[in-house]
């Protein structure tokens, strides 16, 4: 199969990334490996966006919240766009951000929840991505990783429903799964 010019049997590249179509899915790639995401749902996107609002509004000058479409493109074979992000300001560019985040989060659907759990969870662990967030909007909740001394996630915690989490990485912020949803709970 050909796509573009590029083979099946060949790893895709970044570069690859710019000839994909404007189409409303997301192209993304890990490991050379071309991921094709459809457009996210309602309350995906609601979730997602309140997030980036709490996040915000809890943010120090020295870091920066960004929402999806944002690229972390770490090499010519790795690109990803988490749904929301939180970088180091002097790290990023107009862009792309050339590392891992500081903190990742992925909101779940029915067509990526295998990608977000294992190969993306895995790339952020490669990149030095201390935490990863995986928020689930269907519980609703929201599950917590974060690097330990050996550069491995380990769930620091799982909350559901109004179940509160207080981080204190990056910044202290308290998230409450089901008020991410707002109207839709």
């Amino acid at each position: 199969m050909t796509l573009m010019g590029v083979t099946a049997s060949s790893p895709f590249t970044v570069h690859d990334l710019e000839g994909m179509p404007d189409d409303g899915r997301r192209y993304e790639i890990i490991d050379g490996e071309l991921l094709v995401s459809p457009a996210p749902g309602l309350r995906h996107q609601h979730m997602a966006l309140r997030l980036y609002r709490l996040l915000e509004d809890a943010c120090p000058a020295d870091l920066f919240v960004i929402a999806a479409p944002f690229a972390v493109r770490t090499d010519a074979y790795n690109e990803v766009q988490p749904d929301v992000l939180v970088a180091r300001f002097d790290e990023l560019t107009y862009k792309d951000l050339p590392v891992g985040p500081v903190l990742a989060v992925e909101v779940l659907s029915p067509s990526g929840r295998l990608v977000d759990l294992n190969l993306k969870r895995a790339a952020y662990e490669r990149m030095g991505t201390a935490s990863y967030w995986v928020l689930d909007p269907e519980v609703p909740d929201l599950l917590v990783l974060e690097l330990d001394a050996t550069g491995h996630y380990a769930q620091v915690a799982r909350v559901t429903g109004d179940e509160a989490f207080e981080a204190r990485q990056p910044f202290p912020v308290r998230v409450v799964p089901v008020e991410l949803l707002g109207r839709l709970r």
